[in-house]
């Protein structure tokens, strides 16, 4: 019995700069280019396939930024974010079955498109307030929705997040526990609904051993640079998945 593995070259073709790219925002540098991700795989299987295969590398990722920024957690904010983050698993659980993917997919490149519109054209003073609490409720809610879909639920954090002006090496940390424990809770419905199949898994394994390339390389870079090119840097990953996701959520099956 053959070993139940895609083996189609193309799917490695954009599935190993996909890990990469992902590897490398979980490093908290670039974290907008992360949700491409899924979006950059599912040209060559569906989006729930992609997203399951990506779930074990997700976990190791996980693991490796939450040990690189293990001194720079901001407990507050991630006490605030986690809940809501669990809250937007569970309202995708629930809902993943009849939802369209692409959809949702093209609704949170809107969005995303829309915040950049306005951090450019609206910039905010030195002295503005971070966003309210209930925007942040929001915002982190939407995230761990998309997360369950699609794993690109950095974008409607990160609208929360980045007003903040937090240090890289804080917004990092409090990312990767977010991240952490939104992953973490997809595990089981993901298996209830079919999707953590051994042909999944098997394939996982082989991209496996990326995972800590894109990580490391991020973090390297991410505890280096100066605070405002890193923000442009999220910036500009936020703006290609934000139009990656419109593409394919409105246009690419016209």
């Amino acid at each position: 019995m053959n070993f139940p593995l895609i083996t189609d070259p193309w799917f490695y073709a954009v599935a190993i700069p996909a890990v990469l790219m992902l590897g490398v925002s979980k490093s908290g540098f670039g974290a907008g280019f992360g949700s491409l991700a899924v979006p950059i795989i599912a040209l060559v299987v569906p989006v729930p396939q992609a997203a399951a295969i990506l779930m074990p590398v997700l976990l190791v990722m996980d693991l490796l930024g939450l040990h690189a920024w293990r001194r720079h957690f901001d407990w507050p904010l991630i006490r605030f974010l986690i809940p809501f983050g669990l809250l937007g698993t569970v309202v995708g659980a629930v809902s993943f079955k009849v939802l369209n993917a692409n959809m949702v997919a093209g609704i949170v490149g809107a969005a995303t498109l829309l915040f950049l519109a306005q951090r450019m054209f609206f910039p905010p003073r030195p002295d503005s307030l971070p966003p309210p609490r209930w925007a942040g409720a929001l915002l982190t809610t939407t995230a761990g929705f998309t997360s369950f879909i699609a794993h690109a639920g950095a974008p409607p954090v990160s609208a929360y997040v980045i007003p903040m002006r937090l240090s890289p090496a804080v917004f990092s940390a409090s990312m990767a526990v977010f991240f952490f424990a939104v992953n973490l809770s997809k595990w089981v419905p993901y298996a209830w609904l079919g999707l953590l199949d051994l042909r999944n898994m098997a394939t996982s394994a082989v991209l496996l051993p990326l995972a800590p390339l894109g990580v490391l390389a991020g973090v390297r870079v991410a505890k280096r640079i100066d605070a405002t090119l890193f923000y442009r840097f999220i910036y500009i990953g936020m703006l290609l998945t934000g139009l990656k996701l419109v593409w394919d959520g409105f246009f690419a099956g016209a």
